[in-house]
């Protein structure tokens, strides 16, 4: 949108309005002389899922990145002090994730434990004794929590999945890889998956009670994997695959 200064000077406010939409060009004598743009308030501290590294220039506290989800209706992550911005998924990366969450519910169907998928906060704080210590909020693809008494007055849950699985994209690798790994590791997670879409496998990390890894297998096409939690819970590869 092209405007004189006068129109300038005796509706600013509505041009305020319009910047929202569209940049607004500001002439005198026929001449543009200036540019009115929307200010967006810069998010370093923000790492978007799509970068190639994974580094901020600002620790976050949990106290503003709450402040950050209460006004947004975009996914977030909080690990270690830095905000990580959830991508929207791809087709066959859901496809997966309900094969997976399809065989967990039929499996924990009428069990103690119960599988549940994305988007729910899972809030862990690593060797810490308690959340504030170390605030960390994810939302896993896929889990299995079995102290479903960690749910609180507030229907939030609060307690430590015993399995968790990761659907790798091109842009969560390094994240589900390291970050997401050392994370789960440490605060108590037993059994973690790792599903890569590209080469339609699965790394299962079993972590020991020490909070350590314990055993690491790959499981490729044609193979099935059995949980080390669940020694009943197997599932074809095949299976998790055969849509994609």
């Amino acid at each position: 949108m092209r405007i004189n200064t006068t129109d300038m000077q005796n509706a600013f406010g509505k041009y305020l309005s319009l910047v929202e939409k569209e940049d607004i060009i500001i002439t005198k004598n026929g001449k543009s002389v200036a540019k009115l743009i929307r200010y967006n308030e810069p998010d370093y501290f923000l790492v978007h899922e799509e970068a190639n590294t994974y580094r901020s220039t600002k620790t976050v506290s949990y106290e503003e990145y709450m402040e950050l989800v209460d006004s947004s209706d975009q996914r977030y992550e909080l690990i270690d002090g830095e905000i990580y911005l959830l991508a929207s998924p791809s087709f066959t990366h859901q496809v997966v994730v309900n094969e997976i969450s399809g065989h967990f519910y039929n499996y924990f169907r009428g069990k103690t434990c119960r599988s549940l998928t994305a988007p729910l906060d899972i809030r862990l704080f690593g060797y810490a004794t308690k959340f504030e210590e170390d605030p960390n909020v994810v939302q896993p693809d896929v889990i299995v929590i079995c102290d479903e008494d960690k749910v609180n007055e507030k229907n939030k849950y609060e307690g430590i999945p015993t399995l968790v699985v990761e659907v790798l994209s091109p842009s969560t690798k390094g994240k589900d890889l390291v970050i997401k790994l050392n994370l789960y590791m440490k605060s108590g997670v037993l059994e973690y998956w790792v599903v890569s879409l590209e080469n339609k496998s699965i790394l299962q990390y079993a972590f020991s009670k020490e909070r350590d890894i314990d055993n690491l297998r790959s499981f490729q096409q044609g193979d099935t994997i059995q949980s080390t939690v669940f020694p009943d819970l197997e599932i074809l590869l095949s299976d998790i695959f055969s849509e994609i």
